[in-house]
């Protein structure tokens, strides 16, 4: 009977696994529903296309977001065999550089998660990754793990007695009620209780940001510095063309026309010395 489940399962898993049209159609987004094999099969297909070397180092870059990239030689039998098994292989565009061999990365410990792969994991497999966590609860978490975790999820965390962790109303009860799955774990006659629910989606806003690359060996290649050196003028630059700026310092700018106004220049003196004496 267990082999026969087994057999049902592997089945299921192949009529739900997505399949890719063109390679090119390769993004961010759907890298994550995507295996090995079907990426190696559009691949392939589109290799073949004209062109095709110019997506060559972007679809890399792509594909490592979610999967382990290896590059090596097809004709070294004893290096060739090492990604026989669990492996998908794909072929350079120039075949002179060989071969390159992709699996999914495993997430199987909580330092596995990353800002990337955060949004596309279920809220069930995050709190069964927290709680491998050799049982510590969310403070033996890292801060850099939990910023993490808390870009994808809401999280929220309390301690009560283990007789009154279920108890009617309470807490518990409440957060599922609001969405939440809970994780439990128990220290001593206390229990912490720990809450997460996935984030909706934000939409981005899009900026024109120079997108990052990777030599061959998965190094990431240094960003050209295009920063000028005439911006730390700016501000001098901007007072030199603004004439209100300067004309509210000259004399003329406070000076009235006092003689428009009904009297001379000489008749202000007069009266200035008359209010001395």
């Amino acid at each position: 009977m267990k082999e026969e489940k087994k057999t049902t399962k592997k089945k299921t898993v192949k009529k739900t696994a997505k399949t890719l049209e063109h390679i090119l159609d390769l993004n961010a987004n759907n890298i994550w529903e995507l295996d090995e094999y079907a990426i190696a099969d559009a691949w392939e297909r589109g290799r073949k296309e004209e062109d095709f070397s110019i997506s060559e180092q972007k679809l890399l870059n792509t594909i490592r977001l979610a999967f382990e990239i290896v590059h090596f030689n097809p004709q070294d039998e004893r290096e060739a065999a090492k990604y026989e098994k669990g492996w998908a292989k794909i072929t350079h565009c120039k075949e002179e550089k060989g071969c390159v061999a992709i699996r999914r990365k495993a997430i199987e410990r909580i330092t596995d998660l990353s800002y990337e792969n955060i949004k596309h994991i279920s809220t069930a497999m995050l709190l069964e990754l927290i709680d491998r966590n050799f049982g510590g609860g969310w403070d033996s978490i890292s801060l850099a793990i939990r910023d993490i975790i808390e870009s994808g999820f809401e999280i929220s965390t309390t301690q009560l007695p283990a007789s009154r962790i279920h108890a009617p109303g309470g807490t518990v009860e409440k957060k599922v009620a609001q969405g939440f799955d809970v994780l439990e774990i128990p220290k001593g006659t206390w229990v912490e209780a720990i809450f997460a629910k996935k984030k909706d989606p934000v939409e981005k806003i899009h900026m024109d940001i120079p997108e990052r690359e990777y030599d061959e060996d998965g190094n990431l290649i240094p960003l050209r510095d295009d920063i000028g050196d005439n911006d730390e003028n700016d501000d001098d630059d901007n007072l030199d063309n603004d004439d209100t700026y300067f004309s509210s310092l000259t004399p003329e700018a406070d000076v009235k026309d006092i003689e428009e106004e009904g009297l001379s220049i000489e008749d202000v003196s007069e009266v200035g010395e008359v209010l001395e004496d």
